[in-house]
């Protein structure tokens, strides 16, 4: 008799946060993203933001791999798993969309999550609270093609060279830019208040590709990371307790830091 292939084992959250796949662009990690959700399920899916690269009418990196991931997310949510897109800046045309519902995933430009152990997060993509976007909004355009121009660089260098796995000078570049751009912007800061001032327990972003998970002036400031320079992503489990996962292409992701663990520190 032939042999039948082993089936995927899923790991399995109470809920997944995921943000800044950046489907069609050049960047975008969509293979290993794909391979993640293959190996883990969860009863709610929040896709937070710049899931979808439509920020520029430039050249869209697109193939059978990104189908598989909408239509696999699509099936989930058919089969009853709750997906809520909250769109970011690079998918913000999404906002306009009429209706409350996208396809299969329910359209939010933000969201109120109740955890297990009762804590309330606000979720949204953050862009809202960048400073960048509203005092340079063209500059931050013209960084998006900048940012296309340079991966493909990257991306021609390592052939050339044969690298497949190091980090390239310019994409080592990019995250060193995006890391100073956090400098002196107050992000965090504006979207804690914003948590605080409607009366939740934390919030749950993406928009900077850097993910985060700590206690910020008496809340949780989550951060789900990105798809593009990293591949991180926020899940809650069945009691109620965050962690940050980073994705290594193994079975079992890999657990960064969870609030739970910081409180028992301090303690």
């Amino acid at each position: 008799m032939p042999e039948t292939a082993p089936q995927t084992i899923r790991k399995s959250y109470r809920t997944l946060f995921v943000s800044d796949l950046h489907l069609g662009s050049r960047g975008s990690r969509a293979a290993r993203f794909l391979d993640f959700l293959n190996r883990t399920e969860a009863e709610t899916i929040y896709l937070v933001g710049d899931i979808l690269d439509i920020w520029h009418p430039g050249r869209v990196h697109w193939g059978e791999v990104h189908d598989a991931i909408i239509e696999e997310l699509s099936a989930r949510a058919r089969a009853g798993v709750r997906v809520v897109y909250l769109p970011g800046n690079h998918d913000a045309a999404l906002r306009l969309h009429e209706g409350p519902m996208f396809g299969a995933f329910e359209l939010r430009e933000t969201d109120v999550h109740r955890a297990a152990d009762g804590m309330r997060y606000l979720i949204l993509h953050g862009d809202q609270c960048d400073a960048r976007i509203f005092r340079w909004h063209v500059m931050t355009r013209i960084g998006s093609r900048a940012d296309a121009t340079l991966r493909a660089a990257d991306q021609w260098l390592k052939l050339h060279l044969h690298r497949t796995s190091e980090r390239g000078l310019f994409e080592l570049a990019i995250m060193g830019v995006n890391a100073l751009m956090l400098v002196g912007n107050k992000f965090e800061e504006r979207l804690s208040a914003l948590a605080r001032e409607r009366g939740h327990d934390g919030v749950i972003c993406g928009h900077y590709h850097k993910a985060a998970l700590h206690h910020r002036d008496g809340l949780v400031y989550a951060n789900c990371g990105d798809w593009v320079d990293n591949q991180t992503a926020l899940v809650e489990t069945a009691d109620g307790s965050l962690k940050m996962l980073e994705w290594s292409g193994e079975t079992q992701s890999a657990e960064l830091w969870t609030p739970a663990a910081e409180r028992s520190r301090r303690a």
